[in-house]
């Protein structure tokens, strides 16, 4: 009976071995290098201002409106938000309000919300060739897959209305007619509370420092209602050699996979060609004050276009937030972008309350109000009169507000990292 010898395997020399380890190991650390964003030695994006102010009410004021699309049915949440503005900022700078809706408003909407805006609003009915699916979408097979959404329980992904509204925001909205004469606008939505008092003139403060888009708050995207949109937008900017700036890079968290097997990983959702993914950050889109110059230039217009010819906003739900925070990141460098941290805000269960500012609320002001009352004083505090505690800043994490808020700075030479 003849024996079978099994040789054991042979290694390989560790002259080879090492040296292709090291090498793999180099070219990790220079990839994850390339979207390494330092933190910079102060504040890039300080608040426009860190304590109560005269509101200047005779001041000029910026080509601006207030927007927030509701229902008939949300009445009692647009009132609620329209007071909460009124007292906390409109009551002094007045500016109009836009109220939009896809279907005919009801007159008692009209009646009561005019009451509340003080006659500052005017009410717009969105054209139906906007708010409905594009001629290329084959409607049947759309609502079957918002139907199949719903049934897996994505976040109010099984609502037509819901994936025509981020449609609409994502691209059709800055072009509406009653919008046209705006330049600046500040988007509001039912059952809002702003808790602090806002003095100074957004607008004006943002063109005057040369911001085009501000935000109170940022969090992670929902990754199962997308999968696919990280990769059609880093596909397109790379198809047009846009350049990669730091907020780009702070959207996205290097592979460690070494080349090339890193390109192997592209198969998967919230990733690019080459296998990094998108971190999911985004700015949360419910508050935004922005220049709509940016989004109704034609870069953009054709960005959106590609992506509505795509078909997610209705295969998947593409939401307008992670649409425009993607947008941003590509075409707006990151100091025109701005933290509004010294807002109280809060829509749903998410918060962001600054601490009121030691001896900066102006407690004998006229304009403010003296009969007003307000949470304790904080030091290191910003705001202006908020009512809400303060001692907890925001009820969200910090990650993404920590990757988005302005990420610029000077670079570490690469050979820096190993001493």
């Amino acid at each position: 009976m003849l024996r079978r010898v099994l040789r054991p395997a042979r290694r390989l020399p560790l002259w080879f071995v090492v040296p292709v380890f090291l090498a793999l190991f180099i070219e990790v650390c220079h990839h994850v290098y390339q979207y390494h964003v330092p933190r910079p030695d102060h504040d890039l994006d300080p608040p426009f201002y860190k304590s109560c102010q005269e509101p200047k009410v005779g001041a000029p004021r910026e080509n601006a409106a207030l927007v927030m699309l509701a229902r008939n049915s949300e009445l009692t949440q647009a009132k609620r938000t329209i007071t909460s503005i009124d007292n906390a900022f409109n009551k002094w700078f007045n500016y109009p309000i836009v109220f939009m809706n896809d279907e005919p408003w009801d007159q008692k909407f009209i009646t009561e919300l005019n009451k509340t805006a003080r006659g500052l609003a005017t009410f717009e009915v969105i054209p139906q060739d906007i708010w409905s699916f594009p001629s290329f979408i084959d409607e049947e097979a759309a609502r079957a897959s918002i139907k199949e959404q719903g049934e897996q329980g994505l976040p109010h992904a099984g609502s037509e209305g819901y994936h025509h509204m981020c449609r609409f925001y994502s691209g059709k909205f800055y072009k509406l007619e009653a919008l046209k004469k705006y330049k600046w606008y500040w988007r509001l939505e039912p059952d809002v509370d702003f808790t602090c008092a806002i003095t100074y003139d957004p607008f004006v403060e943002m063109a005057k420092n040369d911001k085009v888009y501000g935000f109170t708050i940022s969090l992670w995207e929902v990754g199962s209602t997308c999968p696919s949109l990280f990769r059609e937008v880093a596909d397109w900017k790379e198809m047009h050699a846009l350049p990669t700036n730091n907020l780009w890079r702070a959207m996205v968290q290097a592979s460690w996979m070494p080349y090339p097997f890193r390109r192997f990983m592209n198969f998967l959702s919230h990733r690019d060609r080459h296998g990094d993914p998108w971190s999911l950050c985004h700015y949360w889109s419910n508050f935004e004050i922005a220049d709509m110059d940016i989004f109704r230039s034609q870069e953009y217009q054709d960005f959106f276009d590609h992506l509505d010819r795509k078909g997610g906003f209705y295969f998947e739900r593409w939401g307008d937030a992670a649409v425009h925070s993607l947008a941003v990141a590509m075409f707006v460098d990151p100091r025109r972008v701005h933290h509004f941290e010294d807002f109280g805000y809060r829509h749903d269960l998410l918060y962001q309350c600054p601490a009121n500012a030691p001896g900066g609320q102006l407690p004998e002001s006229t304009l403010l109000g003296k009969e007003m009352t307000w949470a304790p004083e904080i030091e290191g505090g910003i705001g202006c009169r908020c009512q809400c505690d303060g001692r907890k800043t925001r009820n969200h994490p910090g990650y993404c507000l920590n990757k988005l808020k302005q990420p610029d700075g000077l670079k570490r030479p690469f050979w820096t990292w190993f001493l």
